[in-house]
């Protein structure tokens, strides 16, 4: 082993992952350090990948060069595209993992990168010289030295269990924690919050009476995630989950022993706070209490043993009262519990701490990416890990940081709102957190993103080829629509009578009749074939139905690119700018906004504090209003 190298990445989760990746393809020795060879991409909770707005997260960090999609696609269970009923803005892939083959397939992918050397080892310091970052001290006094450090330690910052009234200091599978690292952290000048999540029971499956749940199954259509990989699964090979709900008398069991719960007074010493969009399901009771069920899904975690994860239930109760719980549910009456849930608390530092290149403002050279940033989940992790990976690399080589914006990608949303807006509880994407959300979608990643990959060397010739051609394929494809017209004759009113549909009056290009509402590809294919793929013609039909929205949303977008080109010097004192409000001045020396439209974003700043920094900038530094 090597005593220095370009880059450290500390933890090897979906973060730490891609952060080596990103650094090791780009030529820089790097080294990744895990407490456990064995936890490399680790699944602690449900080994699905993507969901709503994740999925999309899952497209865009393929399309950036990153790895989570093609190792998702090789290994899932099933796959299936969510929320096709509504609109294109929403819809996203949902992919069950495979808890024992997704870790696998990872671990093999960065054995393979010729610039990656991965070690054991827990880390529990810096080693710092005049706030800057030269490389960590091991547990066992042992110093490695580096350029950079990327810390992705996941929930493992003095991590505790939760069970009951008991609290263990233990990481997700019992293995030994990082017992000082955010102590250190805290003396270098970090702020360290306490967070919370949970996981729920794993149940037997021969002890489940599946007949008393609803079949879920995988889409009968190929997806993948990656923009370059063919589908690698059988569509009949897809292996199901399965719906159950919550019953009253589980509602009651609750109720009636919330006391016994970590969360709700078994343990007076919880500082940590839980993810609000995935609560345990004591929260979902007390709530919601006006809900009569709550619905929970059983899905398998891999194929190689029958675990069964019952997705929903995460909860601190005692063993014996989760026993009566489980228990309570329709098909799980006789269920074996061959693992209880629990409730982990852990440090993390809060986020507005960070750079937009997740570089932290503390000390330079450190790095920070995933849960360690107040995150909750495997996608928004990875794109972190991706993100500060890029934006190592990218220093390394004396280039300027690679920071997406909010109408970009769901990635530039969720880092512009951690460094912006900080968190209360642990952080998930939402797709409501998107108000450009009709440009960020599923289909259209790599129109997006794919270029910057090939800009900082994580995309080849041959994939930037491949998306020159479908731009120029979409293009055609317009045109096509454009000047081609049907006529009305018996073949075009069988068709419609056949789907039942109002028939035009007059002749009309395929162009108008696409953007119909009640017509698609499907039935224009019926009338006359359309000489391009399906996911061309899955573009095409998304541009010019929703013409008139997209064109809206980009110019929205454009008024944001212009708030964001009005720079904030590094240097500003906010206490000289009389007349800002007191909150104001707090929060905007807490963040030190780059822009005018990333101060806007601060919560407590209001339009007449914007208004006072802009004539504040024009005054001082002889900024105009253009």
């Amino acid at each position: 082993m090597n005593n220095i190298y370009d880059v450290i990445v500390v933890g090897g989760g979906h973060a730490g992952c891609e952060a080596a990746s990103a650094c090791a393809l780009k030529n820089h020795p790097t080294l990744l350090i895990t407490s456990n060879l064995k936890n490399i991409a680790d699944m602690p909770c449900n080994p699905h990948i993507g969901g709503s707005a994740k999925g999309i997260v899952v497209r865009e960090i393929d399309a950036l060069g990153g790895i989570m999609g093609k190792i998702a696609d090789k290994t899932h269970l099933q796959i299936k595209m969510l929320n096709v009923a509504k609109g294109p803005a929403v819809q996203a892939l949902r992919a069950q993992g495979d808890k024992i083959a997704y870790p696998r397939e990872m671990l093999k992918y960065l054995q393979s990168l010729k610039n990656l050397t991965i070690q054991e080892g827990m880390v529990e310091d810096l080693i710092v010289e005049d706030a800057t970052v030269k490389g960590v001290i091991l547990a066992d006094g042992t110093k490695i030295y580096s350029k950079i450090v990327i810390l992705t330690t996941g929930t493992y910052l003095k991590s505790d269990i939760l069970v009951g009234n008991t609290r263990t200091r233990k990481g997700p599978h019992g293995e030994e924690p990082s017992n000082h690292l955010s102590d250190r952290l805290k003396d270098y000048g970090f702020q360290i919050i306490r967070l919370k999540t949970g996981t729920p029971q794993r149940i037997e499956r021969s002890s489940i009476d599946f007949s008393k749940t609803k079949l879920e199954l995988g889409d009968d259509t190929f997806h993948t995630f990656s923009f370059d990989l063919n589908p690698c699964y059988r569509l009949e090979d897809q292996v199901p989950c399965y719906l159950t709900y919550t019953t009253a008398a589980t509602h009651q069991i609750i109720r009636d022993n919330l006391n016994k719960s970590s969360m709700y007074g078994a343990l007076d010493d919880i500082k940590g706070i839980g993810p609000r969009y995935c609560p345990s399901v004591e929260d979902k009771v007390v709530r919601f209490a006006d809900k009569e069920r709550h619905q929970l899904f059983l899905e398998p975690e891999s194929r190689e043993y029958d675990d069964i994860y019952l997705q929903g239930f995460s909860t601190s109760m005692p063993p014996e009262i989760q026993e009566q719980m489980v228990h309570s549910l329709p098909g799980l009456e006789n269920a074996k519990i061959l693992k209880y849930g629990y409730a982990i608390e852990y440090d993390a530092i809060y986020p507005t701490q960070l750079t937009a290149s997740l570089e932290t403002k503390i000390l330079h050279n450190l790095f920070t990416a995933g849960q360690i940033n107040g995150t909750s989940g495997y996608e928004e992790a990875a794109c972190q890990g991706l993100m500060a990976g890029i934006n190592a690399s990218l220093k390394l080589e004396d280039r300027p940081p690679l920071v997406l914006g909010r109408n970009e990608a769901y990635i530039g949303v969720l880092i512009d709102d951690l460094i912006t807006k900080g968190i209360r509880d642990p952080y998930r994407l939402l797709t409501s957190r998107a108000e450009f959300r009709l440009l960020l979608r599923h289909d259209n990643a790599d129109i997006r993103l794919r270029k910057h990959g090939y800009d900082v060397g994580l995309i080849t010739e041959e994939q930037i080829t491949k998306l020159h051609n479908k731009l120029s394929e979409i293009s055609r494809l317009k045109e096509y629509m454009k000047s081609t017209r049907v006529k009305i004759d018996g073949h075009f009113q069988e068709i419609f009578q056949a789907n039942n549909l109002s028939l035009p009056t007059t002749s009309l290009s395929l162009e108008q009749l696409i953007k119909r509402p009640e017509i698609n590809f499907k039935i224009i294919n019926q009338i006359i074939e359309i000489p391009f793929t399906s996911d061309i013609q899955e573009q095409v039909e998304i541009d010019l139905k929703y013409e008139g929205y997209i064109a809206k949303a980009i110019k929205e977008a454009e008024k944001l690119t212009k708030l964001e080109k009005k720079q904030i010097p590094a240097d500003i004192n906010y206490d000289l700018i009389t007349n800002l409000a007191s909150e104001a001045r707090q929060k905007l020396k807490e963040v030190r906004p780059t822009t005018i439209a990333q101060a806007i974003r601060i919560s407590g700043v209001n339009p007449s504090d914007i208004a006072i920094l802009s004539v504040y900038l024009k005054k001082e530094y002889n900024q105009n209003d253009n």
